[in-house]
């Protein structure tokens, strides 16, 4: 929990910052695909500002000119105008608000896609480190923030400040010094204002805080259920949760208490200001220095300028927390990613799938090394297996065989090619990964197989299912291959799992298997099926295994034992047997009785 709490504390320290004009300009970069777009929906709301501060003018004149002179055809000429104003006004209104919600929608389009292709494409450490919850509120949440400043924000803001110039520019023009008694409630208007802006800025910053707290503990949580529902602590989870979702429902109903005394406080010093203009406005009314049309026209202005005020205080507050928000997701799209092709990247043609480690040295975290100067080399077409305690550093060497992290020390070398000049994506096309925990797309079966790759032909899934042995359990679906699959494959066994990975990696037809514990959590029967396949794949290709069932890997070229990051021996599995070292008491261990009947058949 003190964890969370710190990060929750460092995203709230970035929520408080006052607005950036770097972030801002780097904001307007995406207004410029549509800057055509945004100069119409700017003309238009020009427009609309002036109609509307047109408006108490044409009422002055219908009654200082018309009614008081009873001119009728000139009053009807003048009733005729406003309602042509509004009808305009309205029809503008609706293109002007159509236009900038399209603006916003196509913006966050394209920012939503950017922040995913960068996602989509860093490396494992930075996940390692980065809860997926929060990715999650980045590409959601932080985002449709942002919806709003780029849609309505800026442009209805750029409407209000014209709709406030104009209305001062025609109450000065009517009488100056009443003007002057109606805006001396402005320093009582802009100090509300500041109040309200502070107080709701820092509950903005709390709330987005509690959002990725809120979406990082949901993701968490479900992902992890059958743990949560295995060891009864729902109740304590589900308690956990309402602590969080009651802070965030607390603080905003406390942003909501700002805004119901912000609103009633404008508007008393818009009624104030009403009351000034009819206290100092009859008087001179009364002493026909100002006409009643100019006293209308002026409680008419009063009402239309506090209300922009209202608005640009509240676009205030969504530019703040957008300016949050875009922080954190400029801080996302600018995290530069370790592994990188180099420019000119050595051509990959006709991998033959040799391997060999030189001298590698890797840790996940500093100086914490989990590979200690290994060196092995894996011929092209050779079986080999890794074995080893939990943590010696098996499935590091996978990891490090397809580039998700770059060694610290050392080179891998593919056919004699370093593969840090190689094309990551070439890379890894020439390596089939099958592992012990599958990860299956919601789809269908023949999706999850080939991944919506066009390349790969229908004939090579046929054959994939043939040599995976996941063949009967298709024929055996009412759909086949079209066989709907849930999100991580959860109606399905982890055997038919495990065969549908199998499959996957063989529809590829890679030169490089590698098979990290791939028969560690199926049954005897699937486990027959995989072992029968993998006789077959294994022919002129490079296979790597890596398992704890040392029955597996007996008839394997090589058979390499680590311990703490280190090579300790290496051999075939009669030759390691010999050696009575680490690899004979990791098989005394497992067959203790199978290897009695062994020593007692050779002491005969």
């Amino acid at each position: 929990m003190a964890v969370k709490k710190i990060v929750h504390k460092k995203e709230d320290e970035a929520l408080g910052k006052p607005i950036d004009s770097l972030l801002f300009r780097r904001l307007l970069q995406y207004f410029r695909p549509y800057i055509w777009h945004i100069i119409l929906a700017t003309s238009l709301t020009i427009f609309i500002a002036a109609l509307s501060a047109v408006r108490p003018r044409l009422t002055q004149i219908a009654i200082d000119d018309n009614i008081v002179n009873k001119n009728i055809p000139g009053l009807q000429k003048i009733i005729i105008l406003l309602i042509a104003t509004l009808v305009l006004q309205g029809f503008i209104q609706y293109a002007m608000t159509y236009l900038t919600s399209w603006i916003g929608q196509k913006i966050i389009f394209d920012l939503r896609k950017k922040i995913y292709n960068h996602v989509i494409n860093l490396n494992l450490k930075f996940f390692d480190n980065n809860p997926i919850g929060r990715l999650v509120t980045r590409v959601t949440n932080d985002v449709e923030v942002l919806y709003e400043v780029f849609s309505s924000g800026l442009v209805t803001a750029f409407g209000d400040i014209l709709t406030i110039v104009w209305i001062l520019y025609f109450m000065f023009s009517l009488d100056v010094k009443l003007t002057l008694v109606t805006l001396s409630v402005l320093p009582l208007l802009i100090y509300a204002t500041s109040v309200f802006r502070k107080s709701v800025r820092n509950s903005y910053r709390k709330i987005r805080g509690l959002i990725a707290s809120i979406n990082s503990y949901i993701q968490e949580h479900i992902t992890g259920i059958g743990i949560v529902q295995l060891f009864g602590t729902e109740k304590r989870t589900i308690n956990e949760f309402e602590k969080i979702n009651r802070e965030h429902t607390d603080e905003n109903k406390r942003s909501i208490t700002y805004y119901a005394l912000f609103f009633p406080v404008v508007e008393l010093l818009g009624a104030a200001a009403v009351g000034l203009i009819i206290w100092y406005g009859g008087g001179q009314v009364v002493q026909s220095v100002v006409s009643v049309g100019v006293i209308i026209s002026f409680i008419q202005y009063t009402e239309m300028f506090f209300r922009p005020i209202r608005d640009l205080a509240e676009k205030y507050n969504i530019l703040q927390t957008a300016m949050a928000s875009s922080e954190r997701i400029f801080d996302l799209l600018d995290t530069d990613n370790p592994i990188k092709d180099v420019e000119n990247p050595a051509g990959i043609n006709d991998v033959k799938g040799e391997i060999e480690f030189k001298n590698v040295w890797f840790a996940y975290n500093d100086d914490d090394y989990v590979l200690k100067n290994v060196n092995f080399k894996i011929h092209a077409g050779e079986k080999v297996a890794f074995v080893g305690h939990t943590g010696a550093g098996k499935t590091t060497i996978i990891n490090l065989i397809n580039r998700f992290y770059d060694v610290n020390k050392g080179s891998i070398m593919l056919d004699g090619v370093d593969i840090r000049t190689m094309p990551q994506k070439e890379l890894r096309k020439n390596i089939g990964v099958v592992l012990q925990d599958v990860f299956l797309f919601s789809g269908d079966i023949k999706y999850n197989i080939d991944l919506d790759n066009g390349e790969i032909l229908p004939e090579k899934i046929e054959s994939a299912l043939d040599n995976s042995g996941l063949r009967k359990f298709i024929n055996e679906l009412p759909a086949g291959i079209g066989h709907k699959v849930n999100e991580r494959g959860t109606t399905l066994s982890v055997g038919q799992r495990q065969l549908i990975s199998f499959a996957r990696a063989l529809a590829y037809d890679p030169k490089i298997l590698v098979l990290d514990e791939a028969t560690s959590s199926v049954d005897t029967e699937t486990e027959i099926l995989i072992q029968k396949a993998t006789e077959k794949l294994i022919e002129d290709r490079t296979s790597i295994i890596i398992a704890h069932r040392l029955s597996t890997i007996q008839e394997c070229d090589k058979i390499i034992v680590m311990h703490k990051g280190e090579i300790k021996e290496a051999g075939s599995h009669q030759e390691l047997l010999n050696k009575r070292g680490l690899y004979y008491k990791l098989y005394q261990l497992q067959y203790k009785e199978d290897f009695e009947n062994i020593e007692n058949k050779n002491d005969r």
